[in-house]
This record gives structure tokens, C-alpha cells and sequence, in this order.
């Protein structure tokens, strides 16, 4: 009678603990965007490998740069944010609390998705189109002069 209470009690245990990890995986204390220049990405762990970066936000021109650093877990966003490094990016990630150990990741932001961004804004009303942007602009600008009549 004794070893069973002793087994249930430890499956009871273990089913706590995961169903904690469960949760502290799955839901999100907060989601945002940050944009800047992705400067360092590596692939970084003893066991548990994980991309770990920094995003340098600059807010403006002259300033010194902050520092974003951020977590992936997934290949495919690593390789994404891999191609797009040493161009102005706009990271999407979820801010996760509560997991116990540095083997999930070394930060709390873990990034799940990077967009390309096709303006740098250097102050309010004040944006400097990148060579993508531009050719965007210049597309709507040439759509809308056509529809002109």
C-alpha cells in the first residue's frame, strides 16, 4: 500500500512539472515588435542549442545604440534573420516568464518571425526609403498616376 501512495504521489509530481513547463511554453506574458540592425546571431548551448542575437535599436541619429538581445528557437527564423542581417529588420517576439533553467534560452524574447523594413525613420515626419522602399514608393506613386485620369 505504501509503494503505490509513493508511486502515484511521484506521477502526480511529474505531471505538475510539465504540465508547469507546458504552460510556461506556450503562453506569453507579452508580444511586441522591435526594429534595428541585427548585429550577432549564434548558435549557443552545452545540451540544449539555441540562437541567441542582438538587435541594435538606434533611436536617434548620433545616439548611443540599445542593445535588444533575443532568443530563437526555431531553424527556419534563424535562417530568415540570418539573410536579412546587416539590414534594418523588424522583429516579432513573445516575452515568456517563468522558465526555470537557461536551456529554453538565455533571454525571455523568443523572435518567431522578422520582416524586412523598407524605411528608416530618422525623426517624426523624417524617413529615408532603402533601395527596396523606394522602388515600392515608386511603384504606388507610377499605380496611382495611372489611375488618374
Amino acid at each position: 500500500m505504501t509503494l503505490k501512495r509513493l508511486l502515484l504521489s511521484l506521477l502526480v509530481l511529474v505531471l505538475l512539472v510539465a504540465a508547469y513547463f507546458w504552460g510556461a511554453l506556450s503562453w506569453s506574458y507579452s508580444s511586441g515588435e522591435r526594429a534595428g540592425w541585427v548585429q550577432k546571431l549564434s548558435h549557443k548551448g552545452w545540451i540544449c542549442k539555441t540562437w541567441e542575437g542582438e538587435l541594435a535599436l538606434v533611436s536617434l541619429p548620433g545616439s548611443v545604440p540599445e542593445k535588444f538581445a533575443f532568443t530563437i528557437r526555431d531553424d527556419a527564423v534563424a535562417a530568415q534573420v540570418t539573410q536579412v542581417m546587416g539590414k534594418r529588420v523588424s522583429l516579432h517576439y513573445d516575452e515568456k516568464v517563468g522558465l526555470p533553467t537557461t536551456c529554453f534560452g538565455e533571454t525571455r524574447h523568443f523572435v518567431n518571425r522578422v520582416t524586412l523594413s523598407d524605411e528608416i525613420p530618422l525623426a517624426t515626419g523624417i524617413v529615408v526609403q532603402t533601395p527596396r522602399g523606394a522602388a515600392s514608393a515608386a511603384e504606388a506613386a507610377a499605380a496611382a498616376a495611372s489611375r488618374q485620369p
